[in-house]
Protein backbone atom coordinates (compact mmCIF):
# COMPACT_ATOMS: atom_id res chain seq x y z
CA UNK A 1 0.00 0.00 0.00
CA UNK A 2 3.14 2.34 0.23
CA UNK A 3 2.46 3.25 -3.51
CA UNK A 4 -0.66 5.43 -1.98
CA UNK A 5 1.13 6.68 1.14
CA UNK A 6 -0.13 10.43 0.59
CA UNK A 7 -3.60 9.47 0.44
CA UNK A 8 -3.67 8.81 3.92
CA UNK A 9 -1.84 11.94 4.64
CA UNK A 10 -4.95 14.04 3.15
CA UNK A 11 -7.10 12.15 4.91
CA UNK A 12 -5.45 12.46 8.57
CA UNK A 13 -5.68 16.56 7.60
CA UNK A 14 -9.20 16.42 6.53
CA UNK A 15 -10.22 14.68 9.76
CA UNK A 16 -9.12 18.25 11.61
CA UNK A 17 -12.57 20.56 10.61
CA UNK A 18 -10.75 23.47 12.43
CA UNK A 19 -7.78 23.19 10.08
CA UNK A 20 -10.17 22.41 7.18
CA UNK A 21 -12.38 25.72 8.00
CA UNK A 22 -9.02 28.30 7.70
CA UNK A 23 -8.35 26.81 4.10
CA UNK A 24 -10.17 29.11 1.57
CA UNK A 25 -10.94 25.69 -0.60
CA UNK A 26 -12.22 23.90 2.71
CA UNK A 27 -9.56 20.98 1.70
CA UNK A 28 -6.28 19.84 0.87
CA UNK A 29 -4.82 19.61 -2.35
CA UNK A 30 -2.75 16.00 -3.32
CA UNK A 31 -0.05 16.53 -5.58
CA UNK A 32 -1.13 20.16 -7.26
CA UNK A 33 -3.57 23.02 -7.19
CA UNK A 34 -5.79 21.04 -9.91
CA UNK A 35 -6.60 24.10 -12.25
CA UNK A 36 -4.73 26.22 -14.78
CA UNK A 37 -1.47 27.37 -13.99
CA UNK A 38 -2.55 31.41 -14.26
CA UNK A 39 -5.03 30.34 -11.95
CA UNK A 40 -2.64 28.70 -9.35
CA UNK A 41 -0.50 31.53 -8.97
CA UNK A 42 -4.06 32.81 -7.49
CA UNK A 43 -5.28 30.28 -5.07
CA UNK A 44 -6.70 31.90 -2.43
CA UNK A 45 -4.17 31.73 1.32
CA UNK A 46 -3.54 29.65 2.87
CA UNK A 47 -3.36 26.41 1.41
CA UNK A 48 -2.26 22.77 2.18
CA UNK A 49 -0.62 20.77 -0.53
CA UNK A 50 0.59 17.00 0.14
CA UNK A 51 2.87 15.44 -2.64
CA UNK A 52 4.36 11.74 -2.71
CA UNK A 53 7.74 12.43 -3.37
CA UNK A 54 9.07 8.50 -3.66
CA UNK A 55 10.32 5.52 -2.39
CA UNK A 56 13.03 2.87 -2.00
CA UNK A 57 12.17 -0.87 -1.19
CA UNK A 58 14.46 -2.40 0.87
CA UNK A 59 14.66 -5.67 3.48
CA UNK A 60 15.00 -8.20 0.73
CA UNK A 61 13.88 -11.87 2.41
CA UNK A 62 14.65 -15.27 1.58
CA UNK A 63 11.35 -15.78 -0.35
CA UNK A 64 12.02 -12.37 -2.69
CA UNK A 65 15.02 -12.09 -4.30
CA UNK A 66 13.46 -9.10 -6.09
CA UNK A 67 11.54 -6.97 -3.30
CA UNK A 68 12.12 -6.83 -0.21
CA UNK A 69 9.27 -6.40 2.77
CA UNK A 70 10.27 -2.75 3.38
CA UNK A 71 9.08 0.66 1.66
CA UNK A 72 10.69 3.75 2.25
CA UNK A 73 8.31 6.73 1.13
CA UNK A 74 8.76 10.38 1.10
CA UNK A 75 5.92 12.30 1.68
CA UNK A 76 5.98 15.94 1.91
CA UNK A 77 3.25 18.80 2.82
CA UNK A 78 3.48 22.15 2.01
CA UNK A 79 1.93 25.19 3.53
CA UNK A 80 1.93 28.52 2.24
CA UNK A 81 0.02 31.37 4.33
CA UNK A 82 -0.22 35.25 4.12
CA UNK A 83 2.40 36.06 6.94
CA UNK A 84 4.87 34.14 9.01
CA UNK A 85 2.37 34.06 12.39
CA UNK A 86 -0.15 32.54 10.35
CA UNK A 87 1.66 29.78 9.06
CA UNK A 88 3.34 28.69 12.02
CA UNK A 89 0.12 27.90 12.70
CA UNK A 90 -0.75 26.34 10.44
CA UNK A 91 2.08 24.05 10.39
CA UNK A 92 1.86 23.00 14.33
CA UNK A 93 -1.90 22.17 13.27
CA UNK A 94 -1.02 19.86 10.48
CA UNK A 95 2.09 18.22 12.45
CA UNK A 96 0.09 17.32 15.56
CA UNK A 97 -3.07 16.57 13.74
CA UNK A 98 -1.25 13.77 11.68
CA UNK A 99 0.39 12.25 14.79
CA UNK A 100 -3.12 12.37 16.57
CA UNK A 101 -4.66 10.57 13.41
CA UNK A 102 -1.94 8.06 13.01
CA UNK A 103 -1.62 7.35 17.08
CA UNK A 104 -5.53 7.46 17.30
CA UNK A 105 -6.77 5.52 14.43
CA UNK A 106 -9.13 2.72 15.49
CA UNK A 107 -10.40 0.42 12.54
CA UNK A 108 -13.67 0.36 12.12
CA UNK A 109 -16.21 -2.29 13.49
CA UNK A 110 -18.13 -2.47 10.06
CA UNK A 111 -16.89 -5.00 7.98
CA UNK A 112 -17.79 -3.13 5.35
CA UNK A 113 -16.90 -0.02 5.92
CA UNK A 114 -13.14 1.22 4.66
CA UNK A 115 -10.51 0.41 6.85
CA UNK A 116 -6.93 2.56 6.83
CA UNK A 117 -5.19 0.71 8.55
CA UNK A 118 -2.84 -0.23 5.95
CA UNK A 119 -2.02 2.90 4.92
CA UNK A 120 -0.70 4.28 8.10
CA UNK A 121 3.34 4.06 7.69
CA UNK A 122 4.81 1.74 10.58
CA UNK A 123 7.50 4.35 11.42
CA UNK A 124 8.44 8.22 10.06
CA UNK A 125 11.24 10.43 10.82
CA UNK A 126 9.55 14.51 10.19
CA UNK A 127 12.33 17.07 8.98
CA UNK A 128 10.99 20.78 8.12
CA UNK A 129 12.53 23.14 5.58
CA UNK A 130 13.39 26.24 5.83
CA UNK A 131 10.43 29.54 5.81
CA UNK A 132 10.20 30.85 2.43
CA UNK A 133 8.95 34.09 1.17
CA UNK A 134 7.71 34.58 -2.10
CA UNK A 135 7.28 38.28 -2.67
CA UNK A 136 5.62 37.74 -6.25
CA UNK A 137 2.40 35.78 -4.89
CA UNK A 138 3.45 37.45 -1.64
CA UNK A 139 3.24 34.50 0.85
CA UNK A 140 5.05 32.68 3.49
CA UNK A 141 5.63 29.19 3.05
CA UNK A 142 7.31 25.93 4.43
CA UNK A 143 7.28 22.08 3.77
CA UNK A 144 7.00 18.85 6.40
CA UNK A 145 8.79 16.48 5.15
CA UNK A 146 8.02 12.77 6.38
CA UNK A 147 10.24 9.98 5.53
CA UNK A 148 8.09 6.69 6.24
CA UNK A 149 8.43 3.11 6.72
CA UNK A 150 5.67 1.29 5.23
CA UNK A 151 4.74 -2.20 4.19
CA UNK A 152 4.49 -2.63 -0.03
Amino acid sequence: MSLKTDIIFVRALRSNDELMEQLPAGDVYNTTIAMPEQDAENAPLPYIIVTYDGMQNEGFTKDNSYEGDTDHVQISIEVTAENREQLGDLMQAVRTTVVSFFDGYTPPADPKAEDLTQLIPEHYTLSASAVGYDPDKPCYYQTLNYNCDTNP
